[in-house]
């Protein structure tokens, strides 16, 4: 990892805020000049810091008002297998995330929905069809406290 300094750092911080602002307002916000800051943004989207650009939309005027996190078991747990359920679930546009993890289960899913029965569907139709899964639990997401909070920077 290359390492990045103080002024790095506080331009990460502000296109957490807003990726959208112009460059001579984050060289302003930063204290440099635009050029150098233009210099500094290709540099981070080069290492890797920033990772892209894009619209965060929201979910409820899009009418996908459930969000739910779904366990998964799977029934072996081999790197085939794996490797199978993951390109599986890349393919399914519901799921929003999906972390491979410790404990006792295999994977937990974040998947935004329209409804309950929406989410019947999708359930039975789709994450059940998914290669190797075994069992899941649901746990369908009441109020959504914090999201897409900024990195701690």
């Amino acid at each position: 990892m290359t390492e990045i300094d103080v002024i790095d750092r506080k331009i990460l911080r502000e296109l957490q805020t807003d990726g959208r602002m112009s460059n001579v307002e984050l060289a302003n916000r930063v204290g440099l000049a635009p050029t150098s800051m233009s210099d500094r943004v290709k540099r981070l989207t080069r290492l890797g810091y920033i990772s892209g650009f894009g619209a965060r939309l929201d979910p409820h005027r899009l009418g996908l008002d459930l969000l739910v996190l779904i366990e998964v078991s799977l029934d072996k747990t081999t790197p085939d297998i794996f490797d199978k359920f993951a390109a599986a679930v890349r393919r399914a546009p519901e799921v929003l995330e999906c972390h491979m993890v410790s404990g006792g289960f295999d994977y937990l899913v974040k998947a935004r929905l329209k409804d309950m029965a929406t989410y019947r569907a999708f359930l039975g139709d789709i994450l059940l069809a998914l290669p190797g899964v075994r069992e899941t639990r649901s746990y369908p997401v009441i109020e959504e406290v914090k999201s897409d909070g900024p990195l701690p920077v």
